[in-house]
């Protein structure tokens, strides 16, 4: 699938989607995040606030619990949006969980337009290290 391929659309209207569901009483700040994975299925997250502010969820731990409970994958694409339905890029602790699930040629709409993850996350440590 070139990035040509990958349905922009979809993803961005997903994470909207997903943005209305987040539980944001403290910010106010919902974020949906949608992601295409590898089998051609489409998951999705949002942000959870808590009251301990440390412990609340980035809509990309949502997401990755998504898949993990969906039966798994990686992650081919990946789009992020907040209140008003435009990109966001992940935080730097966000990018590592992405990393982590994602297929070899994984792409990320970003604020400066599509970037690959090795762009996003130059140098990343991950599984291959521990082996």
């Amino acid at each position: 699938m070139t990035d040509q391929q990958i349905p922009w659309d979809d993803l961005a209207a997903t994470a909207r989607d997903a943005m209305e569901r987040a539980y944001v009483p403290y910010s106010k700040f919902p974020v949906g995040a949608a992601a295409l994975l590898d089998d051609g299925r489409i998951i999705s997250g949002c942000n959870v606030e808590n009251a301990s502010y440390g412990l609340t969820l980035c809509a990309e731990c949502a997401l990755v619990s998504a898949l993990a409970m969906s039966g798994g994958g990686r992650i081919r694409a990946f789009s992020c949006v907040d209140g008003e339905g435009n990109t966001l890029m992940p935080c730097g602790r966000c990018r590592q969980l992405l990393y982590e699930f994602r297929a070899p040629d994984m792409v990320l709409m970003t604020v400066g337009g599509i970037r690959t993850m090795d762009e996003v996350l130059p140098d990343a440590f991950g599984p291959q290290h521990l082996a």
